[in-house]
């Protein structure tokens, strides 16, 4: 149950980011709309600023969703493009740009480790599995290992959210990735 009320608290965090933005949203609005009390938020979380570090899990849970909504009949280069396509149409759709750039740049001048790039998450694993089946189907390149495709790939991913951030969500980021990214990946083909 422990783990419901914090996915609880994160789901409402993010939903009001999103709704009244970061900066707007007080400790006592998450705790309000996760119907929780103040306790129980600072027995999960040291402060509000705490709940971004929680980005990377919002986005685990997609990657999770969509690893049973993919066709097994898709070939490897076309189940990475889908998972760009579908993980950026949400952070089009439920991230706030602003956030998202202030969460990269924060990233930038971090000592500590990003979440975001914690080798262990879902995201990653997810990758190296699509990609060990793409290299030994010969779907993928063999001039690069697993790992330097995941490293490639996750950085053409935040070389996109990037550009959509400094343009101020202006286009749209699905739209955008659906189109761009498959030339920028066509190192990724055999």
């Amino acid at each position: 149950m422990a783990s419901g009320i914090r996915e609880k608290i994160i789901d409402a965090a993010w939903e009001l980011f999103r709704e009244k933005g970061y900066g707007e949203t007080t400790i006592n609005d998450i705790i309000r709309k996760a119907d929780i009390s103040k306790g129980t938020f600072y027995y999960y979380f040291r402060s509000k600023d705490n709940m971004l570090d929680t980005l990377s899990e919002i986005l685990d849970r997609e990657y999770e969703k969509l690893e049973s909504r993919i066709p097994a009949d898709m070939n490897s280069f076309e189940k990475l493009m889908l998972i760009n396509y579908e993980v950026h149409s949400f952070i089009e759709k439920n991230i706030d740009y602003r956030l998202l750039a202030y969460l990269y740049s924060a990233q930038i001048i971090k000592e500590n480790n990003s979440s975001l790039l914690d080798r262990n998450r879902f995201y990653f694993r997810f990758l190296e599995q699509i990609m060990n089946e793409g290299s030994k189907k010969g779907e993928l390149t063999d001039d690069m290992t697993v790992t330097e495709m995941v490293k490639f790939f996750g950085f053409g991913e935040r070389a996109l959210i990037t550009d959509w951030c400094m343009n101020n969500g202006s286009y749209s980021l699905g739209e955008y990735s659906r189109e761009l990214f498959p030339k920028m990946m066509l190192a990724l083909k055999k």
